[in-house]
């Protein structure tokens, strides 16, 4: 079942195609990395989708109906790269306001900010400021009041940002436990490495055009080419084949690319023949980021993936 669908989104600004033409759908209870470069489109498309922009044409439908601004905005979460905290309120009666404009109760509000607070070791935060904290205690405060109404449909814009390691990890760890409890998160990010660690699929969008959509294993496979890497206790000064071109060579490390219709067992049987002590030997796969790069400049390589489901 998707909890969301987009048909045919446009919205233009003057003579700008934020967004042009795009169609996708979101499974309910899955991780979606949404990606682009600046400019691409993804923030305007996230604003339609959460109500605060009406689309110039096309469709949102919101568990299967037309979406609703007015009812249906208390089910999602948003957490945007610009952040809109009160700096001058303290914080636990700002997280309690902004819960009760979910449509929470003072006391049921309280209770959950209490929960999350201790979950997420802010429990001495209640009566500071937001001007007295730093980037990352009020990235943790906003990601707080996103999801403490338990959406059904949290989309998390660079929710990173500022933070060290150690709560980046806490935030990461509760974005799969609220994926495990059924919430469907929409995570947009310029961090590859986060998307490939946290995200099953992902959608890339370029010049208000969506021209990825799949599930991130089946775009690696997609985009691979054809090369291996060699590990091995000594390797010959020269490494050359009609079966593969050489990419890398050093002392024990060799990277190869299979010329067409030359299979990986063949060239294992090879170097094994040539007396070659192999310590290991895999595919390499392309890392998201040079899927990302390859796709977005264009290059002759780059091809459109689009997941049949």
């Amino acid at each position: 079942m998707n909890i969301l669908e987009v048909k045919h989104l446009k919205k233009y600004f003057a003579t700008q195609k934020a967004v042009d033409d795009i169609s996708l759908e979101i499974g309910t209870g899955s991780i979606v990395g949404l990606l682009g470069p600046n400019g691409a489109g993804k923030t305007t498309l996230l604003r339609m989708i959460t109500g605060i922009f009406y689309p110039d044409s096309g469709e949102i439908l919101y568990e299967g109906k037309k979406f609703d601004p007015e009812t249906d905005t208390e089910k999602i979460g948003y957490m945007p790269e610009e952040r809109g905290l009160y700096k001058k309120m303290k914080i636990g009666e700002q997280a309690v306001y902004l819960a009760r404009l979910k449509g929470l109760s003072k006391s049921d509000a309280t209770m959950r900010i209490k929960e999350w607070f201790e979950r997420l070791e802010m429990q001495t935060w209640w009566n500071k400021k937001v001007e007295d904290l730093s980037k990352g205690m009020s990235q943790k405060l906003q990601f707080v009041i996103t999801v403490l109404h338990n959406p059904g449909l949290i989309i998390l814009d660079e929710p990173f940002s500022g933070l060290d390691p150690v709560n980046a990890n806490l935030i990461k760890d509760e974005i799969f436990r609220l994926s495990k409890n059924g919430s469907t998160i929409i995570f947009s990010t310029h961090r590859m490495e986060q998307v490939e660690e946290i995200c099953e699929h992902i959608i890339l969008v370029n010049k208000g055009k969506k021209i990825l959509d799949g599930k991130l294993a089946d775009i690696k496979n997609d985009f691979k080419e054809n090369i291996y890497s060699i590990s091995a206790a000594a390797l010959p000064d020269q490494v050359s084949s009609s079966l593969f071109a050489v990419e890398k060579h050093a002392s024990e490390k060799l990277l190869v690319k299979l010329n067409p219709g030359i299979s990986n067992n063949e060239v294992l049987q090879y170097l094994i023949n040539q007396g070659v002590a192999i310590r290991s030997f895999h595919e390499v796969l392309p890392s998201l980021n040079d899927i990302f790069i390859r796709l977005v400049e264009g290059s002759p390589n780059a091809r459109q993936f689009e997941q049949t489901r």
